[in-house]
């Protein structure tokens, strides 16, 4: 009788929508948690709100994502792949090295208004505590080094040494660069007093002397 009783309760969990996945139902929440990241915020991503945004049953946060926290990683993870391919297709345009960071630049404005940038500082600052949360980021940020590492190691084949610094090092410079630029605009400092994007944007400035101070090598005979 146990035996049939167990049964049944697990076909009833198995045929429950809460316990089924719909059809489009984990992308359909992706996208509506981003459009609300993007309009009103990280606080306003609430598993909830976004089940409603999506038109979902909420129980489908908890099949696809566990909790808020799951779906709070899975969305980083989602926008952090939009805005690595947009950055790779930037980078691989074959524009000038100056031109390149300049439009790194004018991104930085852009996932500043999305929310990317929000949502990704609000899990740095969780990961200091939360190893789950601090294991996510820091693969997010191996994936950002090893993409401006390449950029390095191009700069580096094109001019020649970058000083004493090798193109891993280049690329930690440039990251955290932005990365401390992003929290310090996200607790509004004036920029009057602390110039966060005219210094970022004269770096390209320094990009166009070397441009202009050494030949491409592969130009040379």
């Amino acid at each position: 009788m146990e035996a049939r009783a167990a049964k049944r309760k697990a076909r009833t969990r198995a045929d429950s929508p809460a316990e089924a996945a719909l059809p489009g139902a984990r992308s359909a929440l992706l996208n509506a948690a981003q459009r609300l990241l993007r309009t009103e915020g990280v606080a306003a991503v609430s598993t909830r709100r976004v089940a409603a945004a999506a038109g979902q049953p909420l129980s489908q946060i908890h099949y696809h994502f566990g909790s808020k926290q799951g779906l709070m990683l899975a969305l980083l993870d989602y926008t952090d792949e939009q805005t690595l391919r947009r950055q790779r297709a930037m980078y691989g345009t074959g524009a000038s090295l100056s031109a390149r960071w300049y439009k790194a630049c004018d991104f930085l404005d852009e996932d500043l208004a999305s929310g990317y940038v929000r949502l990704l500082q609000e899990c740095i600052a969780l990961g200091w505590s939360d190893e789950a949360i601090a294991e996510r980021v820091r693969a997010l940020f191996h994936r950002w080094s090893s993409l401006l590492t390449e950029v390095a190691r191009e700069a580096e084949a094109r001019f020649g040494p970058l000083g004493p610094f090798s193109p891993a090092e280049v690329a930690a410079l440039a990251g955290n660069a932005f990365v401390g630029a992003e929290s310090e605009l996200l607790l509004r400092i004036d920029e009057t007093h602390i110039p966060i994007r005219s210094a970022l944007r004269k770096i390209g400035l320094l990009i166009e002397a070397l441009e202009r101070a050494r030949p491409n090598r592969e130009d040379e005979p």
